[in-house]
């Protein structure tokens, strides 16, 4: 009765504008407390795989152990598949599929959500270690998108795989346990830094300072030419046999080697190294795990060197992935698939492209359209296009499947947001998307909002985070 007499106050204008118009919602005004504690309980094993998986080879290694435990089963080991199987397969260990069979033919569709697990870094050079002045370095190149400044005088871990002459491989770890050294780059002080502060920023450091310190104790025979070298040379020896020619041709990666940790008074926040785009990869993960097998088949696609431009076999330009795919619609069908099937298959698919989107900062505000932006706690980020300039390098999802992905939503209470990456003339970006779009697939970008997005420590939220996989899990579980 009350609500009725409130309907009745209102003016014609009102009622219509309340018809009529929609705007998205902060979602700490109408969650209830269960999915409140869920987002929290959510995260306790987001944060722990963002420590655990520092690396494209690290999350790989984590999902698959993930996966395994949930009962999938590696592609190539499998024969013929059946509705409710579960099955994974490797791209060269940086990458990956992973599927639920559903019942119908593969050439109906498949229903996917594909996440890029590579983040932005530094990487040691093919000949990195060196002395100069009495102190030992590693010579490094940086890998994506990043502020080199961001990466002075923080705390770094190494990372990464050495293989060695004899063709053994060794994974390395260091900056990680409590008990381990870390590593830094240094930076200027500020007394003698007057001309360095007066440089634009991308030019406060240089690429080529960007060397890491190992450290200042030579190998105790003074009569040697480059004995502090030396002395990291024999301590990377004696801990894993491994010598300065197994360096040259080692794969490793310099990161940040602070914990995720909770941010924030009321602990809302989520910040830590990596969540462009592994929040997006582990929501994605979970909520395949959690979902019920369907008539299609699900699946989640991972994948290597996007913040690169998804070159080389790893990455999303790579025929891999759709080999990986046509090997599984093999295995369903119980024999290779003809061309018109293949074609089919990837023509009726619908593909999530779940990569993060810049959250509004109100300390930028100047670089953001406030009307068009994603917002922390608003729910999952859609991104109709991206590109920069006039759209340049973007796929632009069609009206009609932007509009089935959101009815979608709203059917099953998912908070979403609509959006850009900042105003038009400011920069821009690419995703995954236009990769699978080329092929055929229905697709759209979509994820998580990400403060200090390519920093050393993003942040993002738990509403953002929790509300993502549940968005990723009603896809899975009611996406036609």
């Amino acid at each position: 009765m009350a609500e009725e007499n409130s309907n009745k106050q209102k003016s014609a204008g009102e009622k219509l504008q309340e018809q009529l118009s929609f705007k998205f919602k902060n979602q700490w005004d109408v969650l209830d407390a269960d999915l409140v504690s869920a987002a929290h309980k959510f995260s306790e094993g987001y944060k722990r795989a963002l420590d655990q998986g520092k690396t494209e080879r690290e999350f790989h290694d984590l999902t698959i152990a993930r996966l395994e435990e949930a009962g999938f089963k590696n592609l190539d080991h499998v024969d013929k598949l059946e509705r409710g199987d579960k099955v994974y397969r490797s791209v060269h260990n940086k990458g990956l599929l992973a599927a639920v069979v559903g019942s119908e033919s593969p050439a109906e569709g498949l229903i996917l959500v594909g996440s890029h697990i590579d983040s932005p870094r530094l990487d040691l050079k093919p000949y990195p270690l060196y002395e100069q002045n009495e102190f030992a370095l590693f010579k490094t190149h940086y890998y994506g998108g990043i502020k080199k400044y961001q990466w002075l005088s923080t705390q770094l871990a190494i990372h990464g795989v050495v293989v060695k002459q004899d063709g053994s491989k060794v994974e390395i770890c260091i900056g990680e346990d409590d008990d381990d050294p870390v590593f830094t780059i240094t930076d200027l002080l500020p007394h003698l830094g007057r001309k360095q502060m007066a440089k634009p920023a991308k030019e406060v450091i240089e690429g080529e300072q960007l060397n890491v310190l190992l450290g200042s104790q030579p190998y105790p025979e003074e009569a040697l030419k480059d004995r502090f070298k030396l002395n990291i040379l024999s301590l990377l020896h004696e801990k894993y046999g491994i010598t300065e020619r197994d360096l040259i041709t080692g794969e490793l990666e310099i990161v940040p080697a602070h914990k995720a940790r909770d941010v924030g008074l009321d602990r809302s926040f989520i910040g830590a190294y990596g969540q462009d785009d592994r929040v997006c990869a582990w929501t994605s993960l979970e909520a395949l795990l959690d979902a019920m097998p369907q008539a299609k088949t699900q699946g989640i696609l991972f994948f290597d060197k996007e913040e690169v431009g998804s070159d080389g076999n790893t990455g999303a330009k790579s025929d891999l992935y759709f080999f990986a795919l046509n090997e599984l619609c093999a295995k369903i069908l119980s024999r290779e698939p003809s061309l018109l099937e293949t074609q089919q298959m990837l023509e009726h698919s619908k593909l999530l492209s779940s990569d993060v989107t810049a959250a509004y900062d109100p300390d930028f505000s100047d670089v953001y359209e406030p009307m068009n932006t994603a917002y922390c706690n608003y729910g999952i980020g859609i991104n109709k296009y991206t590109g920069g300039g006039g759209k340049g390098g973007t796929t632009d999802a069609n009206a009609e499947y932007f509009n089935e992905v959101t009815r979608l939503f709203e059917q099953y209470n998912i908070p979403w947001q609509a959006g850009e990456l900042g105003k038009i003339d400011e920069g821009g970006g690419g995703t995954i998307a236009k990769f699978f779009a080329n092929a055929g697939m229905n697709v759209i970008d979509c994820g998580v909002p990400v403060l200090a997005m390519h920093s050393c420590f993003e942040v993002t939220t738990k509403l953002d985070v929790f509300n993502t996989y549940r968005a990723y899990k009603a896809f899975f579980d009611h996406a036609e």
